[in-house]
C-alpha cells in the first residue's frame, strides 16, 4: 500500500518568497513525519521555533557524546520487609549551559532519531558499572537498555566489555527492558537476552502491566525480576480497589513465577502500608528516595546504614529488658 506524507505552506501568509516558502513547507513536512507519516499538516509560526529549539538540542547531545557530558543520577530501590537498601537505578541526565536538567522524556527520542543512542547506551553502562564496582558488595545497579541498543548490535558484547573494564561482578548488574524490544526480531533478542543472563546478570522487565503483551513474555524468558509501571500507583489513591487488586495479582503472579518484584512510583505512607500488607518484594520511588547525583551516593549508603544499625540497637535492648 503506498502511503504519503505531506507538509504544506501557503503564500503570502507562510512566506513572500519562494525560499521562505519551501522552507516553511519542510517545517510542516517534518512535523507531519515526527506526527507518524501517512498524514498532512500544515506550516505553523511555532513551528520555526520548535526547529531551532530541536537543531540546538541535536547540538547539545552531539557535544555530550564526543565530551561524557551527560550525568547519571542514582535511584534507591529497598527490600519492602526490612526496608533494607539493595540497589540504585541509573538514571541518564542532559544539563543546560544555564545548569538546569533537560528531561530524558525530551533528549532520549531525540538521540535515537539521531542514531546515537547506542554509544549513549555504552556509556551508561560503563558508567554505572563503574560506580557500582566503587559499592558495598550487597547493592546491585540496575541500567536501561533501549530496542535501539540491541539494533546497534551485540549488547551483550557491550555489556562483558563493560564489567570487564570496571571490575564489577555480573551479579550485582540489572539490565531493564521493556515489552517495546521483544515486538522486534522476537528471536534474534531472546537469543541476546540469553546471553545476558548467562553472564549473570539479572534480566529485568520494565514498565510492567502497560503493553498488551507482557505477559506472554514472561511465559518465554526467565526473567528475574518485573517492575510494576508508576502509573498504578499514580491511580491509588486508597480507594481505587482496581488498582489495588492489579498490583496485589502481579505481586502473586511474580511470586509463582519465582521473579522478584519492584513497585514503581511509591510516594506516600499510605502506598507504603498497601504493599506491606500485599506482601510486595522491592519499592522504588519518592517516599523512599529521589535520583541523587552520583557523589551523594554513599552518603545516602551511609545513612541507612546508620538508620539500620539503630534499629536493631533499639529492637536489642528491648529484648534485654524482657
Amino acid at each position: 500500500m503506498t502511503t504519503a506524507t505531506v507538509g504544506i505552506a501557503v503564500a503570502p501568509a507562510d512566506g513572500s518568497s519562494p525560499e521562505r516558502l519551501l522552507k516553511s513547507a519542510d517545517l510542516a513536512l517534518y512535523r507531519a513525519k515526527a506526527d507518524g507519516r501517512n498524514c498532512i499538516r500544515f506550516f505553523l509560526p511555532e513551528m520555526d521555533t520548535e526547529m531551532q529549539a530541536r537543531v540546538e538540542l541535536e547540538s547539545m547531545i552531539r557535544d555530550a557524546v564526543l565530551h561524557d557530558r551527560f550525568e547519571l543520577y542514582y535511584q534507591p530501590f529497598f527490600e519492602m520487609s526490612d526496608r533494607r537498601l539493595i540497589g540504585f537505578e541509573a538514571l541518564i541526565r542532559l544539563r543546560k549551559d544555564n545548569g538546569s536538567l533537560i528531561s530524558p522524556l525530551d533528549f532520549i527520542p531525540v538521540a535515537e532519531d539521531m542514531r546515537l543512542i547506542d554509544k549513549i547506551g555504552a556509556w551508561v553502562l560503563r558508567e554505572a558499572c563503574g560506580t557500582a564496582a566503587t559499592w558495598p558488595e550487597y547493592l546491585t545497579v540496575a541500567v536501561n537498555l533501549s530496542p535501539a541498543q540491541f539494533l546497534a548490535g551485540s549488547v551483550s558484547d557491550v555489556v562483558a566489555a563493560a564489567l570487564e573494564e570496571t571490575g564489577l561482578a555480573a551479579r550485582r548488574l540489572e539490565l531493564e527492558i521493556t515489552e517495546t524490544l521483544l515486538l522486534g526480531n522476537t528471536e534474534a533478542i531472546m537469543a541476546e537476552l540469553h546471553k545476558l543472563k548467562a553472564m549473570g546478570a539479572a534480566i529485568v522487565m520494565d514498565d510492567f502491566g502497560t503493553g498488551y503483551s507482557s505477559l506472554g513474555y514472561l511465559w518465554r524468558f526467565p526473567f528475574d525480576k518485573i517492575k510494576i509501571d508508576r502509573s498504578f500507583m499514580q491511580g491509588f489513591d486508597g480507594a481505587d480497589r482496581d488498582a489495588e487488586t492489579v498490583v496485589k495479582a502481579i505481586i502473586a503472579l511474580g511470586r509463582e513465577l519465582h521473579m522478584r518484584v519492584t513497585t514503581e512510583g511509591v510516594e506516600t505512607a499510605e502506598q507504603v502500608a498497601f504493599l506491606d500488607k500485599a506482601d510486595g518484594d522491592q519499592a522504588q520511588g519518592f517516599f523512599f528516595g529521589r535520583p541523587i547525583p552520583a557523589g551523594n551516593v554513599a552518603a545516602s549508603i551511609l545513612a541507612n546504614f546508620q538508620q539500620k544499625q539503630a534499629v536493631a540497637l533499639k529492637a536489642d535492648a528491648k529484648l534485654h529488658l524482657i
